[in-house]
């Protein structure tokens, strides 16, 4: 099964028939995936092997079978690449007895930066979190979502080309999750590669419609939300069209490409049910403009992430 495919000169992340087993248990099982730059959601449920198939990306853990690059790189190999990468785990492990600002600083140290480069970093990304008022406190007294802005912070702060996020919004109040998630759709915009794992689907859903889905330790889809639920033939999707004109406009779509079935609900709403979406989606201006068919709203039903993920995994 293959992940997210772009253009061989744009992968920053690929993985070759990846697997990990920890004794009989199975986490992820033949992962294939290349990622390019944008934002690219990692979705599935707790447990279906996330976290894993993150960290051997990452080149923190070894697969048992397959082969990891960013870059083209096999970062355990070539180590001084980790400076490009930049990883937020959703496990909390902390060094309690240093304080925010002391945290930040050693990790920039170790990335190879000046002590004036550091300053100017730390106190940067302080201010963008708002730890300032923190900075000299232990993170052994920090919040649950303050802990989880320093982790983002030192993900971020020495400037990654590739960004790993586990679950980056736990434990953050609604303000500080919506200023993350600008952040990360701020880093895919300038040309980052942020990858994203999340088993909310509404947070995932706010930071982009290009997604892996993965389930029990396999991948089962890629790529964007209505083109993976274009794929699902079982559940043809359902698009609600409100017109004035809405027996005129259903008396138009049977028998068109990609109508499965055509009903009118409360006088002006058409349901219409499609086998490929995006090509009904294409056509249906065209069609409205030639036959002075006037739509006052079109409306998905199921074309959600949520809607994706049950038909997925359901059986």
């Amino acid at each position: 099964m293959t992940g997210v495919q772009v253009g061989r000169d744009q992968v920053r992340i690929s993985a070759d028939r990846v697997g990990k087993w920890f004794g009989e248990v199975i986490a992820v099982n033949n992962c294939t995936l290349s990622v390019g730059s944008g934002v690219v959601g990692l979705l599935g449920a707790n447990g279906a092997g996330k976290s894993t198939l993150f960290k051997m990306l990452a080149g923190l853990i070894e697969p048992s079978h397959g082969k990891v690059l960013v870059h083209g790189r096999r970062l355990r190999d070539e180590v001084g690449w980790y400076r490009q990468v930049g990883f937020c785990p959703e496990s909390d492990a902390l060094p309690e007895w240093m304080t925010g600002q002391e945290f930040l600083s050693l990790s920039l140290r170790l990335m190879g930066f000046k002590k004036d480069e550091v300053k100017r970093r730390v106190a940067y990304w302080l201010d963008r979190f708002e730890l300032t008022a923190a900075a000299d406190r232990r993170l052994g007294g920090y919040s649950k979502g303050m802990r989880q802005k320093v982790k983002l912070a030192q993900a971020l702060a020495h400037d990654p080309e590739v960004i790993f996020l586990d679950e980056p919004l736990n434990g953050m109040d609604p303000v500080s999750r919506k200023h993350t998630i600008d952040l990360v759709l701020e880093l895919g915009g300038v040309g980052r590669t942020v990858l994203v794992s999340s088993h909310i689907l509404p947070e995932v859903e706010s930071m982009t419609s290009d997604i892996i889905l993965i389930d029990r330790g396999k991948v089962l889809a890629e790529g964007s939300v209505t083109e993976i639920r274009d794929k699902i033939s079982d559940h043809p999707t359902t698009v609600a069209l409100v017109s004035d004109v809405a027996r005129d406009l259903a008396g138009f779509l049977i028998g068109r490409p990609h109508v499965v079935s055509v009903e009118v609900e409360d006088g002006n709403r058409v349901v219409v049910r499609t086998d490929h979406a995006m090509e009904f989606y294409r056509a249906l201006p065209d069609w409205l403009l030639s036959n002075n068919l006037a739509v006052e709203e079109i409306i998905t039903l199921d074309d959600s992430l949520e809607a994706v993920f049950q038909y997925l995994t359901e059986n």
